[in-house]
């Protein structure tokens, strides 16, 4: 997690430092979910104002939406395009390169 100097104003930036094949994490590893997204209204019209960045998140809180995140994807606004569609038509093929990557990472240790 990276905080901005005028964090609590502004979310932090979560990035997995490993490989991640999920469809809310961009390929260089970083976390795309609603509450950390800069806090009032969506440009795009996906999001609620609700549902981002407000002052009142803390780390636990972001770590919490993370877990839940990675247990169960949202693949409507993916950040990896090919890891949603994985995800949407080929879970086992999805679960195998979850799996292989784990191992890598684990070799890393």
């Amino acid at each position: 997690m990276s905080f901005p100097p005028n964090y609590p104003n502004s979310p932090p930036t979560v990035r997995f430092a490993s490989e991640m094949w999920h469809p809310n994490v961009y390929p260089d590893g970083r976390v795309c979910i609603s509450i950390l997204h800069a806090p009032g209204d969506d440009p795009n019209g996906y999001e609620l104002a609700s549902e981002r960045w407000t002052p009142v998140h803390t780390v636990e809180s972001i770590v919490l939406s993370i877990i839940s995140m990675l247990s169960s994807p949202n693949d409507e606004s993916p950040a990896n395009v090919e890891a949603a569609k994985d995800w949407r038509d080929s879970r086992d093929d999805f679960k195998k390169k979850v799996r292989l990557i784990v191992r890598r990472s684990q070799e890393m240790l």
